[in-house]
């Protein structure tokens, strides 16, 4: 199955399309790939080694974006709020961004967004402002879920920004549904090598009832050069709609269970980042909260108790409703790691009446952006 799977990707990769020639962004990074290229993406893991790509400067991309989207508004102000600890660390705090970008092929045809035009939409700006995020805020670990367009525009551009990326599909991707899809959407996971250097990675399809299911996780182990102190990473996108609330809660289970193993017991510090589609009332967010791994959720932090997540982290209005929910999380070691600060959400006035996407933002749900130190750091370590 997974081989005519990379069969049918490697077609479509090879008819994918870096924009028109108008696109000052992507002129200059056509000659990135080629078709060949494809053959290097080994089962759609990882990005090959990125050390014959020229470097980009990123105020550069993030002109070159602004440019792209010069008769759109400009982009919502959003502030870090700062959450200092009695621990201070002698190492720069560690920035990891968690978000869905939404799919382009469900955005366009299947999402049903009733009040975003279709204008807003086109992936020829849209990517522009998807970038200008992430360019916004720097993360040195990024997380993404629905990314479908990862060969042709994430790896090439974020490699030569000095990342280095993971991309894990959905085995059987709904994008594929979608007339002129642009292939499987998955999950990505790319970290700043400057920084870090890869130790162990797992690509895990997570199970419920004993079945293999639609939903994918990324685990990395990273070393952090400067303290050369382990980090284990994870992304993951679980099941959507109601209804299904206790696969959801087997998926979590299923995950929790592989973090167990691969953190060695909780011994390397972890940070869980995902689109897990339940609200705190569920199951699967309760296991993660009582697990044996001591996690937390970040953004409980920005409640004036300490201890409520977000009143919504995705706000859309489609064709069968409008739907206001709390989905995604950044779970984090709390025994192990401080947060330092984290990025405040869009207030209601900010994302408008016609909600998530529009021409402000490229995505139904909001990026969560957290910077976190190790609580005990090795002396002497530079």
């Amino acid at each position: 199955m997974l081989n005519h799977l990379w069969q049918v990707f490697k077609d479509y990769y090879k008819a994918c399309s870096m924009g028109n020639g108008t696109s000052r962004l992507y002129s200059a990074l056509a000659k990135t790939l080629n078709s060949s290229a494809a053959s290097q993406h080994r089962e759609y893991l990882e990005s090959p080694d990125p050390e014959h790509l020229e470097p980009i400067d990123p105020k550069e991309l993030l002109e070159e974006c602004r440019a792209v989207l010069h008769s759109r508004p400009p982009r919502f102000q959003r502030d870090f709020v700062d959450l200092k600890t009695d621990c201070p660390s002698s190492h720069p705090p560690i920035r990891v961004m968690q978000w869905n970008i939404l799919a382009q092929a469900l955005g366009e045809g299947k999402d049903n967004f009733a009040q975003c035009p279709v204008e807003a939409l086109k992936w020829e700006e849209r990517k522009c402002l998807i970038l200008e995020e992430i360019l916004a805020y720097q993360p040195d670990i990024l997380c993404l879920q629905e990314v479908d367009h990862y060969f042709d525009t994430f790896q090439p551009l974020l490699s030569r920004l000095g990342y280095r990326g993971t991309f894990f599909p959905k085995p059987w991707s709904p994008c594929l549904d979608v007339e002129h899809n642009n292939g499987p959407d998955g999950c990505a996971l790319f970290f700043l090598q400057n920084r870090f250097k890869l130790v162990h990675s797992t690509n895990i399809r997570l199970t419920a009832m004993a079945l293999k299911t639609n939903q994918v996780a990324i685990v990395q182990t990273l070393e952090c050069k400067e303290s050369s102190q382990q980090l284990c990473v994870a992304v993951t996108h679980l099941k959507a709609r109601s209804g299904w609330e206790q696969f959801r809660s087997a998926q979590g289970c299923d995950l929790l269970r592989n973090l167990q193993n691969l953190t060695q017991g909780a011994k390397i510090p972890l940070i869980v980042c995902g689109d897990f589609n339940a609200e705190p009332t569920e199951d699967v967010y309760k296991n993660f909260a009582s697990s044996s791994l001591n996690l937390s959720s970040a953004y409980k932090l920005l409640s004036p108790d300490g201890q409520s997540e977000p009143p919504y982290t995705s706000w859309k209005i489609r064709t069968s409703g409008e739907y206001r929910h709390t989905l995604d999380y950044i779970w984090y070691s709390k025994h192990s790691l401080s947060v330092r600060a984290a990025l405040d959400l869009l207030t209601e006035e900010q994302i408008g009446a016609s909600r998530l996407p529009s021409f402000n933002y490229p995505s139904d749900h909001l990026s969560l952006v957290c910077d976190f130190s190790f609580n005990n750091e090795p002396d002497g370590l530079s």
